[in-house]
């Protein structure tokens, strides 16, 4: 249909056959490449627990409807093109194989999204094209709405916007660009877009106007998706931000504040000298429950301990200080390392969110320098004596929390002046699989460092040692080392 501003408006070019036939094959082929991509994301949207693959969904489901739309419009430019001889077939485009479940619509469906029409104001004659009765849900044989009928079936919130743009177009001349929703027979809701312009008599008069109008439903929702799942994806991380910054601020608050070497205790003859490191994990995201601590108890002896609760954020660092701070307590009252497994089992299995965990902790008596220790499902600590090292033989314990009433041992070992005693977590190494395999790794990669541990000077010394061999790799969890040296 014709859509001059004035009927001796000089027509434009028609585009070549040639030219459209490659935009119809590049679509084409744009819309396999789309497809392939769904293909590779698809999840279903109402259940994945990650709002980010939703919102990519959801924007995949968008492109997929532009690129339909386009396909839909060229298709329309090529029918209406001449063709070059009436025996000359219609070029064939290379159709990239699309699957039935991830195809487009029908070419027909395409076509019944976008329709026309005109008012003739002076001889009050309507027509719509067979597309636009289809979008409004109406029959033919009801004929078309007059521009006075319309409104009808339109929205009670649009009605006047409509009126708007049309007045403006009929009494200014203003070209028609806006969106408005309908209301069909079938009480269905359904959102149309509408553009046009008027045509001009000779006097500069409106006689008539001319629009077409394309239903924009699906569209407008995919739309809304992409924005629902993209507010809910930024509301995701706001929330993961604020419990990162609230994890890392508790960790903080409960691990020791001190960054150098620490010497327990400080007026005995048998000194420990103390240095320790929390090791963030590759993507300094997951703050989980390691812990690492030593402190003088009243009887002159050094507690040295640490551990992991499972879990990571806020819960896990939570859990960690509730931990961390009944041993302390409970070391304060006497209670010998065999005994305070027993008692944070008993607390981990009757808190109010359960949680499992691993510890080990021991006792040091500078005065005969015999180290008490008990573990629950840890790795046991190193000792390195003379360029060499080995690992201590582990008492029996099973994981905190794991069984209510376990019971733990606990073994004695006699340390000399100059020994080194290593403390750490599983998360060293940067697998992504727990257990015995990992802790392992860790301790072989701990021991294979014992001729630079026996060149060191400090236990400060010895843990930059482990911090240049496990710091820069990408490790799936934290993790925290103790190391203690015996002195003289």
């Amino acid at each position: 249909m014709p859509s001059p501003l004035f009927a001796d408006h000089p027509a434009d070019r028609p585009p070549e056959r040639d030219t459209v036939e490659a935009l119809i094959t590049q679509a084409r082929r744009l819309r396999g490449d789309l497809d392939a991509v769904r293909r590779e994301s698809t999840v279903d949207t109402g259940l994945a627990p990650d709002p980010q693959l939703r919102w990519q969904r959801a924007l995949c489901d968008l492109a997929v409807h532009h690129l339909d739309d386009l396909g839909g419009h060229l298709d329309q430019l090529r029918e209406g093109l001449p063709t070059e001889s009436d025996d000359a077939p219609e070029p064939a485009a290379e159709e990239p194989v699309i699957p039935a479940e991830a195809g487009p619509p029908a070419r027909g469906a395409l076509l019944r999204r976008v329709g026309s029409a005109e008012w003739n104001l002076l001889t009050d004659e309507v027509s719509w094209s067979d597309e636009l009765f289809a979008i409004f849900g109406r029959s033919p044989a009801d004929g078309p709405l007059t521009l006075d009928e319309l409104p009808s079936l339109v929205d009670p919130d649009d009605q006047e916007g409509l009126a708007t743009m049309v007045t403006d177009c009929l009494v200014d001349g203003r070209p028609i660009d806006g969106e408005f929703r309908i209301v069909r027979p079938d009480a269905s809701l359904r959102t149309v877009h509408m553009v046009g312009e008027p045509v001009l008599d000779t006097d500069g008069s409106t006689a008539c106007m001319w629009a077409v109008l394309r239903d924009v439903s699906e569209l407008r929702r995919s739309q809304q998706a992409v924005r629902e799942t993209r507010d809910s994806l930024h509301r995701e991380r706001q929330i993961a931000e604020t419990e990162h910054r609230l994890a890392v601020e508790l960790q903080e608050a409960v691990l020791p504040p001190w960054r150098g070497s620490l010497r327990f205790p400080q007026d005995g003859r048998a000194t420990l000298d103390l240095a320790g490191r929390y090791l963030p994990s590759g993507t300094h995201t997951l703050i989980g429950g390691d812990w690492y601590d030593a402190m003088q108890l009243p009887d002159g002896r050094t507690l040295l301990s640490v551990g992991d609760l499972t879990g990571h954020g806020v819960a896990a660092t939570s859990g960690m200080a509730m931990v961390l701070g009944a041993l302390r307590g409970m070391a304060v009252a006497g209670h010998r390392p065999e005994q305070l497994m027993g008692l944070l089992n008993q607390l981990l299995d009757t808190a109010a969110q359960p949680a499992l965990g691993s510890a080990v902790c021991g006792t040091f008596d500078p005065r005969t320098r015999t180290l008490e220790w008990a573990q629950a499902g840890h790795p046991a600590p190193l000792l390195f004596r003379g360029g060499t090292g080995r690992t201590l033989d582990p008492p029996e314990g099973v994981l905190l929390g794991a069984t209510s009433g376990a019971a733990y041992t606990q073994r004695s070992e006699q340390l000399e002046p100059g020994d080194l005693l290593v403390l750490h977590t599983d998360g060293l190494t940067p697998s992504r699989t727990y257990g015995t395999g990992t802790a392992l790794e860790s301790a072989e990669r701990l021991l294979a460092l014992a001729p630079r541990f026996a060149a060191a000077r400090s236990a400060q010394d010895s843990v930059r040692i482990v911090v240049e061999e496990f710091g820069s790799t990408e490790r799936a969890d934290d993790a925290c080392v103790l190391i203690a040296r015996v002195g003289d």
